[in-house]
């Protein structure tokens, strides 16, 4: 398998990982407060980051590391998690997934920032080819939005692209879930107090698939899912393997009908499609 093809496969099993954290958040707010679930699978996944970096004896970051780590606690750890669970409350996973189309275009936009990537002109046509063909499918169907959700999910993908860029920069010197591992570390003194600070106060009434979906979005959301895209990003190119998410509002619409019992319909399936071949586009180009 070529070096590509790694970057690609590894990248598209993050993405599909990633799908399922918009409606397993769904599913948590319904036992747990947005506070609490933000900072609870922070707290799980800095737990397990920490045994795999002193297992492995991994050397610590360089002080240097440590501002590029903390930008990407704020994106991933903290701002994405928390921005999402609060606009879930007056949306339903579906409107919200259609947002996630939006990431590509933002990663891709903080990689030449951050990264330095300077993709051609035809990528970019694509990108924002399958970037608006995204977002009109979501303003089409979902004219009921609360203006508030819409926000908030915009705000949770600006700082998912940050995160996304600048830790799949880190990943080319650190590593995929080395970087993952030190940015939950690193939050770990403000996200532990704050989990305990609003743990809810009958875990007894807490449902067994509140707590699936916090174990889900905990280990695969919150560590899993960034080990395999961090090293797609890292082998493949920011802004190239970036793609793949728009592959990931759909691929949530899956998830989202087997688990929340929601209708995918035939536009959605013919927009999935096309977004397919802004992707493929976009990856012969890039």
């Amino acid at each position: 398998m070529t070096t590509s093809w790694k970057a690609w496969a590894s990248g598209f099993i993050g993405v599909l990982i990633f799908s399922g954290s918009l409606p397993a958040t769904r599913v948590g707010i319904v036992d747990f407060a947005p506070l609490f679930l933000t900072s609870a699978r922070a707290v799980i996944a800095a737990l397990l980051g920490a045994a795999l970096l002193i297992a492995i004896r991994e050397k610590r970051p360089l002080r240097r590391d440590l501002l590029p780590l903390a930008v990407v606690a704020l994106g991933v750890v903290v701002g994405f998690p928390l921005l999402t669970a609060l606009a879930l409350r007056s949306i339903n996973s579906a409107q919200s997934m259609v947002f996630i189309g939006l990431l590509p275009l933002c990663t891709a936009l903080f990689g030449v920032l951050r990264a330095g990537e300077r993709p051609s002109v035809v990528f970019w046509m694509f990108s924002m080819t399958g970037a608006a063909l995204v977002a009109g499918f979501a303003f089409s169907t979902t004219a009921d939005m609360a203006i508030a959700g819409a926000g908030l999910m915009i705000a949770a993908i600006l700082a998912c692209g940050l995160g996304y860029a600048e830790g799949a920069r880190l990943s080319r010197r650190l590593g995929g879930w080395q970087v993952i591992s030190w940015a939950l570390v690193l939050s770990l003194p403000v996200m532990l107090p704050l989990a305990l600070w609003t743990l809810p106060q009958d875990l007894g009434a807490v449902s067994m698939s509140g707590w699936l979906a916090l174990a889900y979005v905990s280990l695969f959301s919150m560590m899993i899912g960034f080990i395999f895209w961090y090293r797609g990003l890292a082998l493949g190119g920011i802004a190239s393997v970036g793609q793949l998410q728009l592959l990931q509002p759909f691929l949530g619409f899956v998830l989202a009908a087997g688990l929340l019992h929601e209708k995918v319909s035939l536009p959605m399936l013919a927009t999935a499609l096309l977004v397919v071949l802004c992707v493929a586009g976009s990856r012969r180009f890039a």
